[in-house]
């Protein structure tokens, strides 16, 4: 009788600590000069839909972890934000690359 030996070892998590980068944050709405402090370290920038005319305020910059990032989610939901989208960008797409359509800044 063959018996298997049960995996007790934690699941590698070095991809799941390895989760900071650059974020791009999408909130409803115009946030003016002086959200700034709240949201330190960040760009804010906005962007208006062409189909919709809706504006849309862009955080972007680098966030150190997934704490950090749930950090400044909860952040967003205690100033009662409307939360579009998130997206870590990829740097090496050049899409992201400083100064390719970035929004016109506040």
């Amino acid at each position: 009788m063959t018996t298997k030996k049960q995996n007790t070892s934690k699941p590698d998590q070095s991809n799941s600590v390895e989760n900071g980068g650059v974020y791009e944050i999408k909130i409803k709405g115009l946030l003016d000069d002086h959200w700034k402090q709240w949201f330190e370290g960040m760009e804010l920038g906005n962007v208006t839909n062409d189909e919709t005319g809706q504006v849309y305020t862009l955080i972007t910059g680098s966030i150190a972890d997934q704490p950090a990032l749930h950090g400044l989610l909860a952040k967003i939901r205690d100033l009662n934000l409307t939360l579009i989208s998130v997206r870590k960008l990829d740097p090496k797409d050049p899409r992201n690359q400083e100064g390719y359509r970035k929004p016109t800044s506040i």
